[in-house]
């Protein structure tokens, strides 16, 4: 196994008005990415700190031009920010609907969704659409097609002999001719194989710390193997 260089954030790409920024990708720590063209604001999996990044990147009006956040999947990560990106919206009297797009069995982001409407239901200055994915079906929004595709992500089971699978998915977003493909969290699979080739960025977890986590993670060779197939790739979750 290649020894795994460290990756250095916040990663900036950009083709013509097709950009993005990933803050951070520090396994079991925080995720925050940015997505965004000349007519829209996406996120991608808001864990922790991601107010911060996009108050410091963006500023509060475009803040609330944000219209979709697509989240892999729920753990603590990428959903750490969550919270505090919803309440920030309702504090600053958004009026807009946001769209919170998850996979099916994502219990993590129903439980947080349902936590804040108790909290904030009654005094919500907009609507939150919650669209669960369970399909791997095209849509568009803001001019940017979205093809989501499920992952083999697992975790460790309660005995930790085994692994369970967990829902989980992965993003390829086209615009304007030009193709960005997020792999989330997972293991070696097909459809990410799929995906990743051709596209012009490749952004490709490599989170395996030895062969025995392969099932979890991505080796880094897995992870440069998917990448070359790209026009460029960019390894996240890369471990200390």
């Amino acid at each position: 196994m290649r020894k795994v260089p460290k990756s250095k954030y916040p990663f900036v790409w950009q083709k013509d008005d097709f950009y993005i920024k990933i803050f951070c990708s520090i396994p079991n720590i925080a995720v925050g990415i940015l997505l965004k063209t000349d007519k829209s604001y996406f996120i991608i999996d808001p864990g922790d700190g991601i107010l911060r990044d996009l108050n410091k990147e963006i500023g509060t009006d475009k803040l609330l031009q944000v219209s979709d956040l697509f989240i892999s999947h729920g753990h603590h990560d990428h959903v750490g920010g969550l919270w505090s990106f919803l309440t920030y919206q309702n504090v600053m009297r958004r009026t807009k609907p946001l769209n919170i797009y998850y996979p099916k069995g994502g219990v993590e982001i129903e439980s947080l969704h349902k936590a804040f409407n108790n909290v904030y239901g009654k005094e919500l200055s907009y609507k939150i659409n919650l669209i669960r994915i369970d399909k791997a079906k095209t849509f568009q929004r803001k001019g940017v097609k979205i093809k989501p595709f499920f992952v083999n992500h697992r975790e460790p089971a309660p005995d930790n002999n085994s692994s369970v699978l967990i829902p989980s998915i992965g993003f390829k977003f086209e615009y304007d001719g030009k193709t960005i493909c997020y792999g989330g969290d997972t293991a070696y699979c097909d459809s990410l194989v799929q995906m990743a080739e051709g596209s012009d960025l490749a952004i490709i977890e490599a989170g395996a710390t030895s062969e025995d986590d392969a099932d979890l993670h991505m080796t880094f060779d897995q992870a440069i193997e998917i990448g070359e197939t790209a026009g460029e790739y960019f390894l996240v979750h890369v471990p200390d």
